[in-house]
């Protein structure tokens, strides 16, 4: 019986504890050619989505009076990222992730320099308008996620935390100046230019991407449909608690967090008595304080656990908002907004980290885009709810009752505890063994069951059990079904663990996502194995009835050639 992940034992033991070497220094990553080029890039493009926002927003002016309509811009552009996200994921993590990032760009562009010239001929129209920014945000959600997930390939291991705050910094530096150039483009040649700048600006982005020269494995088995690959990457992100509990954390958080930036215009206007310039004061002093914080996160990262960073922050970010509430003072309302710039900045950042290097590499992209949707939908419904209370109540019961809200989210350490980041545990292991396979099978075939058996002494069966809890997780996040363990009546040690996959290629994508997390698990387990009892392990092809020939004469359909493309 060939060795296999199901049989094989190995001595892989993770640590519980913070394992990321952080570079010496927060520039450590542009010494990579491949990244340089794209963060520089990246940071036109930044400029260029920003300065399309205020194209669009000005141009809905002149082309209507109705606050509603001037709202959707926003929508327009934001809603794409919470649909498009996770189908992007999924399109990411199946094809070439350089490729898949030149397609959005490309798609961003291209509708980018048609509203340009339909501004150009004033053919433009309020519901025109709102359609081509979905149409330009679906693009850039499509390019986001591989942009995302392909940071691990560009930089070394123990430099993606410092390149994830670099384009924290990329993206909150054209946020802090790229409103006002906007508006000054706006105004000197229309709103025509601003969108011709939007879609010029991706091209040398896309240009980088084309120069990158990615050191790509090629899969030995075809690609998932997208339906299948949306559903492993949600299955697997299900069965991850670490993982499930940074992404509910990080909607949780978004429900306060997003009060500063969306009722700062009322703060400005209600809470100090200013005008325009106070509100761009107010965007500017929390734009600064999350290019600092950004700086911070090597620190960070470095020097404290993902949950004491996280909570303190919280707090952070909390008392400054009741601050906010409290002030009437344009500065100290300033240094609230920059201490809450800063805070969120960072416990974003950290929890994309704790994302990005937690997952293996099949599941990457997909992970984050699940964490990506359920972050701005996390800011969304927290804007609609904490404006809704200062339109019941007032700005300021609004600000400060968020302020609490964040003030009180240390307490979930008690029953939503943020795992440690382990990188090594993602780690892939290359399996050098294939199953026997003696019927006429393919890729298709299904649906297939596998069976193990394992020979346990009576005295250890609750320890045995308590680990194939932890085998049961790995089975169903990595594409196994129906997962059960059960103990034989007559031989009370023959215990018989089985699952399922809907297809042959089903269980063979799942060998190739073992991780070393994974291998510890099963050898966790497999101490308890009598050792003059090996394991055995049967796979077994399911056949429904009616599926097999009922006379000889009739031809078997089902009688294919065999295609194996195992590991």
């Amino acid at each position: 019986m060939p060795i296999t992940p199901e049989t094989k034992p190995m001595a892989v033991t993770p640590d519980d504890t913070l394992a990321t070497k952080t570079p010496s220094s927060a520039l450590e990553p542009l010494r990579e050619p491949a990244y340089r080029r794209i963060w520089g890039a990246s940071f036109l493009s930044n400029f260029g989505q920003l300065i399309l926002g205020v194209g669009v927003a000005w141009e809905m002016t002149r082309l209507t009076d109705s606050p509603a309509m001037v709202a959707l811009v926003q929508t327009a552009l934001m809603l794409p990222l919470m649909l498009v996200a996770l189908p992007a994921g999924a399109i990411a993590d199946m094809f070439d992730r350089r490729k898949v990032a030149m397609t959005g760009l490309a798609i961003a562009s291209g509708f980018g320099l048609t509203l340009s010239l339909l501004a150009y001929l004033q053919l433009t129209t309020p519901w025109l308008l709102l359609a081509f920014c979905s149409l330009i945000g679906s693009g850039y959600a499509l390019y986001a996620p591989a942009w995302q997930s392909s940071i691990g390939e560009q930089v070394k291991p123990a430099a993606v935390p410092a390149a994830v705050a670099l384009n924290t910094i990329s993206y909150n530096i054209a946020r802090s100046f790229g409103p006002a150039v906007g508006g000054l483009l706006v105004l000197a040649a229309g709103a025509q230019a601003a969108f011709a700048v939007n879609a010029f600006g991706y091209l040398p982005l896309m240009l980088a991407f084309f120069l990158w020269r990615r050191g790509q494995v090629p899969s030995r088995l075809p690609p998932e449909r997208i339906s299948r690959a949306i559903i492993s990457g949600v299955r697997y992100v299900f069965h991850a608690g670490g993982i499930r509990t940074v992404l509910v954390r990080a909607f949780i958080f978004g429900l306060g967090s997003g009060t500063a930036t969306a009722l700062a215009p009322l703060i400005a206007k209600h809470l100090l008595g200013g005008d325009a310039a106070t509100f761009g004061i107010l965007l500017g002093a929390g734009g600064v304080g999350a290019v600092l914080g950004a700086l911070t996160i090597n620190w960070v990262h470095n020097h404290l656990g993902l949950e004491k960073a996280v909570s303190t922050l919280s707090a952070l970010a909390g008392i400054a908002l009741v601050g906010v509430g409290f002030s009437h003072s344009l500065v100290l309302t300033s240094i609230g907004m920059f201490l809450v710039g800063g805070a969120t900045m960072v416990t974003i950042s950290l929890c994309n980290i704790a994302v990005q290097v937690s997952v293996p590499r099949w599941v990457t992209a997909r992970a984050l885009s699940l964490f990506s949707s359920l972050l701005t939908g996390g800011i969304a419904v927290g804007a609609w709810f904490w404006g809704s209370v200062a339109s019941w109540w007032s700005v300021e019961v609004a600000i400060i009752a968020s302020g609490l809200f964040l003030c009180c989210l240390p307490l979930l350490a008690f029953v939503l505890r943020l795992p440690n980041i382990n990188e090594a545990s993602a780690e892939s292991v290359d399996l050098d063994t294939e199953p026997e396979v003696a019927l006429a099978i393919t890729l298709r075939s299904g649906p297939v069951a596998i069976e193990i058996d394992y020979h346990i002494a009576p005295d250890d069966a609750r320890s045995f059990y308590d680990a194939m809890r932890d085998v049961r997780k790995v089975r169903l996040r990595n594409g196994g079904f129906d997962w059960s363990i059960s103990r034989d009546i007559a031989d009370p040690a023959l215990w018989t663990e089985r699952f399922h996959f809907p297809t042959w290629g089903d269980y063979l994508r799942m060998r190739d996502r073992y991780t070393l997390a994974d291998m510890a698990a099963q050898t966790k387990a497999d101490q308890y194995q009598i050792a003059e009892q090996p394991k055995s392990i049967r796979r077994r092809l399911e056949r429904p009835f009616g599926s097999v020939r009922w006379q000889t004469e009739t031809p078997d359909t089902h009688q294919e050639t065999v295609v194996y493309m195992g590991p």
